[in-house]
């Protein structure tokens, strides 16, 4: 058997759910969104001299064939698997077929699952080599360049020794200084740009991508998973971001850039001296990003709209000031009502993002969150079905604060898997569907996405493709078809 090469790292994304589910997924249908997270270790790997492929299953779900020929061809040393919660299994069933074909490669996961469970992912299944415990670059170049050797010094790891017992080698000290990354290897992803779709009536042109400028969040809500960044928060500068949206745009065609960070306007500074870039040079590029009430104002907004600024969105979570209290800081509804206010006024679209289900949600408080959503000019939201994840505070005493059904594979905010004390799974889906239902029925909310054929023709293309689908959400509130 030949030997396998060193100088090779294979980073997978796996799907998460059966391949036949796939064409009936909604959120697939919806969103698919690069798994920049690999693209960016990637990019690290490349520059120390390594040779990395990607594989993303949720872009290219019937990728089994395609994973086999890149073992057979490249035969690489390392294979790193990222999961979320949700696609853990589908990770550890990638990982089998990896060792099949290649006995003697090291396995190493990564992720938001993988580092808030840290050993409990090797004593899971012995498939897997290594758990790398934080932000990836740096322990994946470390466990690329050991070359089958044991990872004794390698930190922000645990793995499993020869022994069979299992080690951890603690958190990695100091942080990485994000403008001396490289920008992650996009053209590493089969089909990129065309092949990942933001969510429809939420960008005005295509083609579009996601973009992260910065690393962790300085709060701490109950729901939110600490686990990789844990209290850190890091930016890029404004010359690094505007010179990375200079290149998504030069090399890809990039017309607009969804900004996929926790808190986009957390550094102020930072924000104006790039929307002052985007002005004086511009690129022809629109862009979204998320922010708190409390780190926007009218002065910066206005900036930001002159400088492309699309769509806003804020984390709303829940209309019941009470119940948010007990999750997050600063639960200030009439902050938050102001500033969405202020938003749709400098003519930025807005999206509000919710939760249903939190622990002490009840149906009261479930009906003062329509009542203060549909109170608010809001153009699009989502809600979400509150998902306890490991590695968020609220996990550690979840048990206490209802009925828990810990099923990996549907911990993805789209079923409810926790029921909180008082409440009925049954009764919580059809509030969810009555929810979804009322917001689509109100005029000025018909109207907007009517105007949509002109803001954003290609949402409708996609949507008039993919119509019998969220038909089919709507009235079954289903993910997986008849799942």
């Amino acid at each position: 058997m030949a030997t396998l090469n060193d100088k090779n790292v294979l980073l997978l994304h796996p799907l998460g759910y059966q391949v036949e589910a796939a064409a009936r997924d909604i959120s697939r249908k919806a969103n698919i969104m690069p798994p920049l997270g690999l693209a960016g270790i990637a990019a690290y790997l490349e520059r120390a001299g390594f040779g990395c492929h990607i594989l993303d299953c949720y872009a290219h779900p019937d990728a089994d064939g395609r994973l086999r020929e890149l073992l057979r061809e490249q035969r690489p040393a390392l294979l790193g698997i990222s999961c979320t919660t949700a696609s853990f299994h589908d990770g550890v069933r990638l990982a089998q077929l990896a060792k099949s074909e290649l006995p003697e490669i090291r396995v190493a996961f990564g992720g938001p699952h993988v580092s808030a469970l840290k050993q409990q992912i090797l004593e899971f299944s012995p498939l897997i080599d290594c758990a790398v415990i934080g932000e990836g670059e740096e322990t994946m170049l470390e466990l690329a360049q050991l070359a089958g050797l044991e990872p004794v010094e390698v930190s922000g790891l645990v793995w499993r020794a020869g022994d069979g017992s299992l080690v951890d080698n603690g958190y990695r000290s100091g942080s990485l200084v994000l403008d001396e990354l490289p920008f992650p290897s996009y053209e590493k992803l089969a089909g990129y740009p065309d092949a990942y779709k933001l969510p429809i009536f939420n960008y005005p042109k295509a083609p579009n991508s996601s973009c992260i400028s910065s690393r962790g969040c300085p709060y701490s809500c109950s729901y939110c998973d600490r686990s990789v960044f844990r209290r850190t928060f890091r930016y890029n500068s404004a010359d690094y971001l505007y010179e990375h949206l200079h290149y998504l745009h030069e090399r890809f065609g990039i017309r607009h850039i969804n900004f996929y960070d926790d808190q986009f306007t957390f550094h102020r500074g930072r924000v104006e001296e790039f929307c002052r870039q985007m002005i004086d040079r511009p690129l022809g590029m629109t862009f979204n990003c998320a922010v708190r009430a409390e780190h926007v104002d009218r002065e910066l907004l206005q900036l930001m709209k002159t400088a492309g600024c699309w769509m806003v969105s804020l984390g709303i979570e829940s209309g019941d000031e009470q119940l948010l209290a007990q999750h997050r800081q600063n639960a200030d509804l009439d902050l938050l009502a102001e500033t969405i206010r202020t938003i749709k006024s400098c003519g930025i679209r807005t999206k509000g993002l919710l939760m249903m289900g939190l622990p002490g949600e009840s149906e009261v408080s479930i009906r003062r969150s329509m009542e203060y959503v549909f109170s608010l000019p809001i153009d699009d939201f989502n809600l979400a079905k509150f998902t306890p994840f490991p590695g968020s505070p609220i996990y550690e005493k979840i048990h206490q604060l209802g009925s828990f059904e810990e099923d990996w594979r549907k911990m993805d905010c789209m079923h409810f898997q926790f029921v909180p004390h008082g409440m009925e799974k049954e009764r919580l889906e059809k509030l969810f569907i009555e929810f979804y239902k009322n917001h689509f029925r109100r005029n000025r909310v018909l109207f907007g996405y009517l105007s949509m054929l002109w803001k954003s023709p290609d949402s409708w293309l996609r949507f008039a493709g993919s119509a019998g689908h969220f038909l089919r959400f709507a009235l079954s509130n289903k993910r997986y078809g008849s799942s």
